[in-house]
């Protein structure tokens, strides 16, 4: 018997596997536990600090048993299926995808939970990523915003802790997942808490912005998944609330963003004080150099998915309109906009500062439009209150700065109006990858003016890629000509079903 299979000795202390669900059992423990003494074993960026190895207990973290459908797939039927999907892979033994839930071997309670919510079929990164990361290896994965990223490592998380020993008072969690902004935490939170009650797995979710007092005695209580910001995470560590050392499953969601906003030395000083060994998932909507830096710092030899390409582009179920104007045009516009357009739907404009969104909201009001704001430095009961409105369809517009560009999951937003255009291209695709999720259709307008021209050229190979359609003037600006006179303005080839001037009512 090898020292993981040690612990069936006193079975009470672990969590009940629910025998029969493909996760129980010696035989779904694999040999891709690695040594905790080997220094090869991890490639960090400097190594763990006041980490005792030899005192953490091993751990299991393969729990894949490949179904028998998947098993007969033929290496020319996962290439078809792989390429059906955009699906591209590296790595060493990658497994074969999944094509339905039953194929994966989750637990009933599991499925159950899969079935309630209405999925059909596994997403792309889902049909990949979950054999990943259920063999236990560290993950890299890179899919657009709206691909089923969070389930692609919450189930597998939650499998993941039911094998582990139960929490003993002082423990930290098992699982912490990493994320930028408080509104993507929360999102991941509700996710974790919906798939996770039927195992009793305790969660919390730590951010800033709020008073510290019911996260300090959720931690206190004992909580298995940890969903986080890295600042106030790091307030809890120093504050002595909560520690790592248990931590054997960590994810770091919108990688891209997190190092976007500075967060670099936050998630070194978080990372540095979990145990080397430990299974690690890595995701990133783009994937520039900054990011596979830290990637080769936090991982060990990692399966990688991408869906789509690497390269970056904006989600083809969106209709993007690029509208070149001048500054002082714009409010105009977006009104001329919202009359064309507005029909109770869901529609979410970006501006680039909280000043101008307070700003247009204002205005926006003032002149009868049922619209409310969101950005940093509202408190967050103000920013729950407001999410909440837009999400019932109480106020259909909402403002917001890049606080709310990612990971902010509404359905049904139908319009996404950039009335600033972002500072970098991939903004510009997580701005506008706020509709068209989950197979919807969507629509995106953006106001370019001549202060963006830099992004002309880039903005239209993102465009061609999606197959939209790029105007004269856009097409000029790319190839540096200067921009049209400040008369210019006016949307082209909106197609019809945007009919008549439907106001608010």
């Amino acid at each position: 018997m090898s020292r993981y299979d040690s612990r069936s000795g006193d079975p009470s202390s672990y969590r009940d596997r629910r025998s029969g669900s493909g996760f129980g059992g010696a035989s779904a423990y694999g040999g891709s536990v690695r040594p905790l003494s080997s220094r090869r074993d991890y490639d960090a960026a400097e190594p763990p600090r006041k980490l005792d190895l030899d005192g953490l207990t091993p751990f299991e973290k393969n729990f894949y048993v490949e179904s028998p459908s998947v098993a007969a797939m033929s290496e020319t039927e996962v290439e078809e299926y792989r390429k059906r999907r955009e699906i591209t892979v590296e790595g060493r033994d990658v497994p074969k995808p999944v094509k339905s839930f039953a194929d994966v071997g989750f637990p009933d309670y599991v499925l159950q939970e899969i079935t309630k919510a209405g999925f059909v079929e596994p997403t792309a990164i889902q049909s990949q990523g979950w054999p990943m990361a259920l063999k236990g290896r560290d993950l890299i994965g890179i899919a657009e915003t709206g691909s089923g990223k969070t389930l692609a490592y919450l189930l597998p998380a939650i499998v993941h802790v039911n094998a582990q020993p139960i929490l003993a008072p002082g423990d930290g969690p098992i699982v912490l997942v990493l994320a930028p902004t408080r509104e993507l935490a929360v999102q991941i939170q509700q996710e974790a808490a919906k798939f996770g009650a039927s195992s009793r797995i305790k969660n919390t979710c730590i951010y800033g912005g709020v008073p510290k007092g019911p996260q300090v005695r959720d931690l206190q209580k004992g909580v298995e998944i940890v969903i986080a910001t890295p600042g106030r995470l790091i307030d809890m560590l120093d504050s002595h609330h909560t520690n790592l050392r248990r931590v054997t499953y960590l994810v770091l969601d919108e990688a891209d963003r997190m190092l976007d906003m500075g967060f670099d030395p936050q998630i070194r000083k978080i990372v540095s004080q979990i145990r080397p060994d430990r299974q690690t998932l890595y995701w990133s909507a783009t994937w520039p150099k900054e990011v596979e830096q830290l990637s080769r710092q936090f991982l060990y030899n990692p399966y990688k998915v991408i869906i789509g390409s690497a390269d970056l582009k904006a989600n083809h179920a969106i209709r993007q309109h690029v509208d070149i104007i001048s500054e002082s045009q714009k409010y105009n516009k977006l009104v001329k906009l919202l009359e064309d357009i507005m029909d109770g739907s869901r529609i979410l404009i970006f501006m680039d500062t909280k000043k101008g969104c307070d700003q247009i909201t204002r205005q926006l009001r003032m002149d009868g439009w049922p619209a409310l704001s969101i950005h940093g430095d509202k408190s967050q009961a103000e920013r729950d209150w407001v999410l909440s409105e837009f999400k019932a369809g109480k106020s259909p517009i909402m403002t917001a700065t890049d606080v709310a560009a990612r990971g902010l999951d509404v359905k049904d937003v139908k319009y996404v109006i950039n009335y600033d255009f972002p500072g970098s291209l991939e903004d510009y695709v997580h701005r506008i990858g706020r509709t068209g999720r989950a197979g919807a259709k969507g629509t995106a307008y953006s106001f370019f003016t001549a202060a963006n021209a830099r992004f002309a050229k880039d903005l239209i190979v993102i465009l061609k890629e999606a197959g939209q359609k790029v105007s004269p003037e856009l097409a000029a600006m790319g190839r540096g000509a200067p921009p049209p006179p400040s008369g210019y303005g006016g949307f082209r080839d909106r197609g019809k079903g945007y009919g008549g001037s439907r106001p608010w009512n």
